[in-house]
């Protein structure tokens, strides 16, 4: 056990002495607020810095997205200190620029996912950290540390409300990723353990995200919103703000007022020990995660059988029936709702052969090749099967059948992308905003943010400062 929990036992394990009991809110408060440094293992760091390329190439990548060009427009119709960058260029407040940022990471719906939880915690996080460490002049190897430990306590919080949570209607991006831009920024601000406790707290009033904006532009607003909404928290705490003891586990807390049934050792147990960037995934296609193993799975039969669609009579993908609750929809008519459909992803990955952004927009969704082998896909459920695993069975006209299992999908914690693979996706998605050269460096900077001397050096390559 690592001396920061050895030396402080109570703090990490409410099993003990029930006399010196310390909750969720306190002690989270206190792990963001002291964890030291050195005890973050290298590899959880590197993790951080993946999440870093990725985040920035999807955010460039989706700077043209009509959402976030009416994000930027408002910001500036608002107006305020110009004290933090837009990664699409261009500056604007601390507030405004998490809020754009984080709909910028999440618009495209190619951001990494916590398999456990099905949290996207990056895009809150990290658009926190950026503008509290530009504000700050924070090293590199400090923004990586604020994003490790946000990570960790945006997943925790979900953890202890999963699935109940999210099966009531709550997108846990929003409502989970708020605490962790409410670490982030708070560590990068210095806060006391104290003051971080009631920046949480301050968090779990501001706390969310609802399920029914998924397929509309509302649903990457709330990475913006819980990136902002955390970054306000902890400035209110740095500034004296008090808020309750109990804001996350309380009787009438963020945990027992939105979820049916908690269990807050699986929020603080092993903290400090466990880490959560290592459940979480990067994703290769730009759609819902739980439709990656049947994009997969059509990948693969589209090599081995080299079969044109006009010749395909059904295709039959078995699925967990997540993938059907939260991909459900028959005939997309907008390319969001497409990243929403697997029937749409699993005709489009066939036709393709991939699932990028090309594959997601209102045009792709409407042709006449996809909506003819839409029409042949048909889902169905096996509760015995994760979210990241599929069968799919494809049949011809002639008779013959191709079947594939997908076991771990690619780009989650069992079949990870490697850093190549992310960096090709990074220059992929920068096509056309960066110059070539610029985004090779951009890429190489992420990968090795721990040498930064200052984050900035990385946010002018990036924005154009």
């Amino acid at each position: 056990m690592h001396s920061w929990t050895s030396c402080c036992p109570n703090i990490c394990d409410r099993r003990r002495d029930r006399r010196h009991d310390v909750g969720a809110t306190q002690t989270l408060g206190r792990f963001a607020a002291e964890y030291p440094f050195d005890g973050i293992p290298a590899d959880v760091l590197h993790l951080s810095a993946r999440c870093l390329l990725d985040y920035v190439g999807i955010s460039l990548g989706g700077w043209a997205e009509p959402a976030v060009q009416i994000a930027c427009s408002v910001a500036h119709e608002l107006g305020g200190r110009e004290d933090a960058s837009l990664l699409g260029g261009g500056r604007t407040s601390l507030l405004h620029a998490a809020t754009v940022n984080g709909i910028a990471s999440h618009v495209l719906d190619f951001d990494d996912t916590h398999e456990p939880t099905i949290l996207h915690g990056t895009g809150p996080v990290m658009s926190a950290a950026l503008a509290a460490g530009e504000a700050r002049g924070a090293r590199g190897v400090d923004l990586l540390a604020a994003h490790a430990i946000g990570f960790e306590v945006a997943a925790r919080v979900a953890l202890a409300v999963h699935p109940e949570h999210y099966d009531q209607g709550f997108h846990v991006t929003g409502t989970a990723g708020v605490f962790g831009a409410a670490a982030a920024a708070g560590r990068l601000l210095g806060l006391s353990a104290d003051q971080m406790a009631h920046a949480l707290s301050t968090a779990a009033a501001q706390a969310a995200g609802l399920r029914e904006m998924f397929g509309s532009m509302s649903k990457s607003l709330h990475a913006g919103k819980a990136a902002a909404n955390g970054l306000y928290s902890a400035l209110l705490a740095r500034g004296g703000w008090i808020s309750a003891a109990e804001g996350i586990e309380g009787r009438r807390g963020f945990w027992a007022v939105l979820s049916s049934r908690m269990e807050p050792q699986r929020a603080t147990g092993q903290l400090g020990e466990s880490w959560e960037l290592r459940r979480n995934g990067l994703k290769p296609y730009a759609c819902g995660v739980v439709s990656h193993p049947t994009i997969d799975a059509m990948r693969r039969i589209r090599d081995s059988a080299q079969l044109s669609a006009d010749e395909i009579v059904d295709v039959r993908a078995t699925v967990n029936p997540y993938v059907l609750e939260l991909m459900g929809k028959r005939e997309p008519s907008v390319g969001l709702e497409g990243k929403f459909s697997i029937f749409h992803c699993a005709a489009i990955a066939y036709l393709d052969g991939t699932a990028r952004t090309r594959q997601f927009t209102d045009d792709a969704v409407r042709r006449s090749d996809v909506i003819e082998l839409r029409q042949k896909v048909r889902a169905e459920v096996d509760a015995t099967l994760p979210t990241s695993a599929a069968r799919v069975e494809v049949a011809a006209r002639d008779g013959r059948v191709w079947k594939e299992s997908v076991t771990a999908a690619t780009g989650t914690p069992d079949n990870p992308m490697t850093d190549d693979d992310i960096t090709e996706k990074f220059l992929s998605l920068v096509e056309g905003r960066l110059p070539p050269a610029r985004a090779r460096e951009t890429a190489a900077r992420c990968l090795a943010a721990a040498d930064l001397g200052d984050v900035r050096e990385l946010l002018s390559l990036v924005a154009g400062r």
